[in-house]
């Protein structure tokens, strides 16, 4: 009876150093089941709400107190807010045509400078500052007339024919400053052709992008019909 008891001790104590407790129900493992894999491995969730967004719970809020108070519901996140007579903030235009007259007219002269140069060193010519400030100069309120009639309400009412205007022109430009080049002499593409190739330019900017490709087609075509080059 006695050696099974002093046993019996033996063993409890044996069991209790090897026994380690955490003071907790959870016994810490270093397995892992195949479900927490999957939980490891799986991507966020980035599908968007699922619900209601904020704007749109204050949306509803917002009408509940305005009807309860007799009101109109003041705003709504999805119609157009802006009064009548005042152009919306999100507009695709929002400079007007003197605006736009100004910027575009300013844009043109830097680029007649800009051709007025290359000319002149394709040439081999030494550049005249003052006569190219000069011819900029007065290149410049032509270009700003001619922005101006373009871009008022009254030919923005005609879309096709503004393109189709733009079309000729482009092409009657591209095909002259082509011609040019390589028919007259040097004292007569440095005069014409820094306007003319910037009225080139300029329409097929204004043109919608089927017109413009049109027209660089119709300038390359004659080129290669009249055995021209560009350089």
């Amino acid at each position: 009876m006695g050696g099974n008891r002093k046993e019996r001790r033996a063993a409890g104590k044996g069991t209790n150093r090897n026994a380690t407790t955490t003071g907790s129900a959870f016994q810490p493992s270093n397995e892992i089941d195949e479900d927490g894999i999957n939980m490891i491995l799986q991507h966020p969730d980035r599908s968007g709400p699922k619900g209601k967004t904020l704007f749109e719970l204050a949306e509803e809020r917002q009408r509940e107190l305005d009807i309860a108070n007799g009101k109109k519901p003041r705003w709504n996140i999805d119609k157009d807010n802006t009064p009548a007579g005042e152009r919306p903030f999100n507009d695709e235009e929002p400079l007007g045509p003197l605006a736009e007259g100004v910027l575009y007219s300013l844009s043109m002269a830097v680029m007649h400078l800009t051709v007025d140069i290359l000319v002149y060193s394709q040439y081999r010519e030494d550049v005249i500052w003052s006569e190219i400030f000069k011819r900029a100069g007065t290149a410049l309120p032509i270009f700003f007339l001619l922005v101006y009639l373009t871009h008022v309400e009254f030919s923005n009412r005609f879309p096709l024919l503004r393109n189709l205007a733009f079309f000729v022109g482009a092409i009657a430009a591209g095909c002259y400053l082509v011609r040019s080049g390589n028919k007259h002499g040097y004292f007569f593409v440095m005069k014409t052709a820094p306007p003319i190739a910037t009225l080139w330019v300029w329409s097929t900017i204004e043109m919608d992008i089927i017109y413009s490709a049109l027209s660089a087609a119709v300038v390359l075509g004659y080129s290669w019909w009249n055995g021209f080059s560009f350089f």
